[in-house]
């Protein structure tokens, strides 16, 4: 059960991401400020950096962990028999831009992400970030104590792979034709 500051400050972070994707939505990402989303959360701007050190990319990609932790549930949840290369080409199949039936606010949030260099760039940064946490998975999928450096070249191109095939005209069969050459490349993962 949280208490009633946990509730509170995740209630402060919602409110200042709302205002800043219905701004970016509004206005266009580059043409709104910190100090107009603090005004339109009615909070404070050392507030927005309490919340979001990032900045403004922060606002709309917020990580929070969330990303090492569904990368590691798609690895380690996989079902039986199933390689860790495919459990991942399924587990970014199912996000976006690669859904179709997203709800309309993530939709929303997706299309401004695609659509910003600034937010696209940082998306890619943050999933970036997580090379060596995948490389230890893919090693651990492997029975492997610690991943060599092909495993963390692997790691990376598998995180790169989304990014990839988003840009082309059918993302999806770029996403899988992207995972069938990384299986071919590393047939025992």
């Amino acid at each position: 059960m949280t208490g009633r500051r946990d509730r509170k400050k995740a209630a402060t972070r919602k409110a200042l991401a709302d205002a800043a994707l219905e701004l970016f939505l509004e206005r266009g990402y580059d043409n709104v400020t910190v100090k107009e989303i603090a005004e339109a959360a009615d909070t404070a701007v050392a507030t927005v950096f309490a919340h979001f050190p990032a900045g403004k990319e922060a606002l709309i990609l917020d990580d929070s962990g969330e990303r090492e932790a569904s990368l590691t549930a798609a690895v380690r949840e996989r079902p039986e028999g199933t390689s860790a290369l495919d459990a991942l080409h399924a587990f970014f199949a199912s996000r976006a831009p690669f859904r179709a039936d997203l709800p309309e606010e993530y939709q929303r949030r997706m299309d401004l992400v695609m659509t910003t260099p600034a937010l696209w760039a940082y998306a890619r940064t943050v999933w970036i970030a997580s090379t060596d946490t995948l490389a230890a998975l893919l090693a651990e999928a492997a029975g492997l104590p610690e991943p060599d450096d092909s495993l963390h070249a692997l790691a990376r191109y598998v995180l790169e792979t989304p990014d990839l095939a988003a840009g082309r005209p059918d993302r999806t069969a770029a996403l899988a034709q992207a995972f069938a050459h990384l299986k071919a490349g590393w047939p025992a993962r």
